[in-house]
């Protein structure tokens, strides 16, 4: 298995924050589940959700297009909380430019040539390294990861959280980084799960680097369409961190300031969801 897996059959990218060590404690274990879109799950999967994990909210951060093409499964006794953190259609309404009437064509059109679509968006200028900056202190994001921390401070005891985007890695690694630095992971830690997409992908990445070396793309270009489809890059984690840094002094001036997660909230998640654990070797094992 690979580093942090849960086994959802028909579902990409699926992983937990559970087990990760979080000073002289770990994350408590299938409460925070973090996956790429649902919409090919399987019958199997839904009954893990329902009866292993015990599921009692899946958030959705995708957009209203995303949504309505591929809806969420409804799964007995679970919220559905759709939550968008960016608006594609809100951002380019008054874009009277033909790359801007494209990429609204194509965000809305479930057949549209999906690398095609990537070179436009490359080609505009609208996506770099700072792109989850604006998730994060856009009003529609701010407004979803607010209402994302309430949904996982309302869970119940034995209950677990899912949240997703469409390929579980940006607007769910933001969430991910968030929650992370709530409980008090450190920023290696915060690294490393966000990385864990590319190991989760390498298959379709290099796949998709093969079908890319016709185009004869600069690395930086091959980087950003490596990003745009299944990729993550740490540059992109960073510049987010320094802007919320920037703005609010740090991490948790944001969480506390943009999101009300302050000192008294951080303190209750880590006494509801962190662990203490026991480091047993193997001599002692066999006692």
């Amino acid at each position: 298995m690979l580093k942090q897996e849960i086994i959802l059959p028909g579902v990409k990218n699926a992983r937990e924050l559970g087990g990760y060590q979080v000073g002289d404690r770990t994350i408590r274990k299938d409460v925070f589940l973090r996956t790429a879109s649902l919409d090919q799950i399987s019958e199997e999967a839904l009954q893990l959700l329902q009866q292993k994990y015990h599921v009692q909210t899946v958030v959705d951060f995708r957009m209203s297009d995303e949504q309505r093409l591929d809806p969420d499964p409804v799964i007995p006794g679970c919220e559905n909380l759709p939550l968008r953190v960016i608006e594609i259609s809100e951002v380019l309404k008054d874009d009277p430019s033909d790359e801007a009437s494209a990429l609204r064509k194509m965000f809305s059109d479930p057949n549209a040539d999906k690398l095609q679509l990537y070179k436009t968006i490359i080609e505009s200028g609208m996506i770099d390294d700072r792109v989850y900056a604006g998730f994060l202190l856009s009003e529609d994001g701010i407004g979803a990861y607010r209402a994302f921390f309430q949904a996982v401070l309302s869970l119940e005891e034995g209950r677990a959280i899912l949240w997703h985007c469409t390929n579980g890695k940006d607007r769910t690694g933001c969430a991910a980084m968030l929650l992370l630095y709530a409980l008090g992971a450190s920023e290696e830690t915060v690294y490393d799960d966000y990385l864990l997409t590319n190991e989760y992908f390498a298959e379709e990445l290099e796949g998709l680097r093969k079908r890319l070396e016709p185009w004869h793309l600069s690395p930086e270009k091959l980087d950003q369409f490596l990003f745009l489809t299944r990729g993550v890059s740490r540059k992109y984690l960073e510049n987010a961190q320094n802007a919320l840094i920037g703005q609010f002094g740090s991490v948790e001036g944001y969480l506390s300031d943009a999101l009300g997660i302050g000192e008294e909230e951080r303190k209750l998640l880590r006494e509801r969801f962190l662990v203490y654990y026991v480091e047993v070797n193997d001599e002692q094992e066999g006692k």
